[in-house]
């Protein structure tokens, strides 16, 4: 029968932590710099200017579908035949940044495509400049009908940051890996790392839950 052992975790529970703790901040950096791609390609998307909307597009759909996999080696292998040279670090930022700002220009896309186009004659008729009017009429009613969609893609980008170990960029998994090649203690290491993911797809939804009750709590439409 198989014995427990999880004497080399408890030995070893700073370490994991340290590899918690750098997920959350690749996580949160990737996410805010998601944000920004995200806005900017729905912008350029929904402007109406046919070029910005076609590159918009190319980039959207294939990042979309192709695995994230295969665009973290590109970025990593591939990228230094053309002279482009990142750490580990700054390619699985670079990496999850690109994939998350794909999902999200779609998703960001859609709310501003649900503002009905009356609010925004309205805005024009009280004198807002274009500014104002995307600021006010459209981004602020737009991201609160968004905002559950945008914080699950969120929680899948921190879940999916654990495939950048595999260029052995410093997160959860690759320290729960380093870990594993020096015990051998596969069953319970895992089994820690699994909880741990847990806690944190936990964590991040009770923070968007409390983000969404402090700031989304406006009409979505008025």
């Amino acid at each position: 029968m198989y014995q427990f052992n999880f004497q080399p975790v408890f030995e070893n529970l700073d370490m994991l932590l340290y590899g918690a703790w750098l997920t959350i901040r690749l996580s949160l950096t990737a996410m805010v710099f998601g944000l920004i791609v995200s806005v900017l390609g729905a912008v350029a998307k929904t402007s109406g200017i046919r070029p910005l909307r076609w590159l918009v597009d190319i980039y959207v759909e294939v990042i979309r579908n192709t695995p994230f996999l295969v665009q973290i080696f590109f970025i990593f292998f591939g990228l230094p035949a053309a002279g482009i040279n990142m750490s580990p670090n700054t390619a699985a930022l670079v990496a999850l940044v690109i994939n998350v700002g794909a999902y999200g220009t779609e998703i960001i896309r859609a709310g501003i495509e649900s503002i009905p186009q009356g609010q925004i004659e309205a805005g024009k008729a009280l004198g807002l400049s274009p500014v104002q009017i995307f600021r006010h009429i459209v981004m602020k009613p737009a991201l609160r009908n968004i905002y559950p969609s945008l914080t699950s893609q969120f929680i899948y980008l921190m879940l999916t940051s654990s495939v950048v170990s595999v260029i052995s960029a410093n997160d959860l998994a690759s320290a729960g890996a380093d870990l594993n090649a020096r015990t051998f203690a596969s069953f319970e290491i895992y089994l820690v790392l699994t909880v741990m993911y847990f806690l944190l797809a936990l964590g991040f939804s009770t923070l968007f839950g409390a983000i969404r009750r402090v700031f989304f709590t406006y009409p979505a439409s008025r």
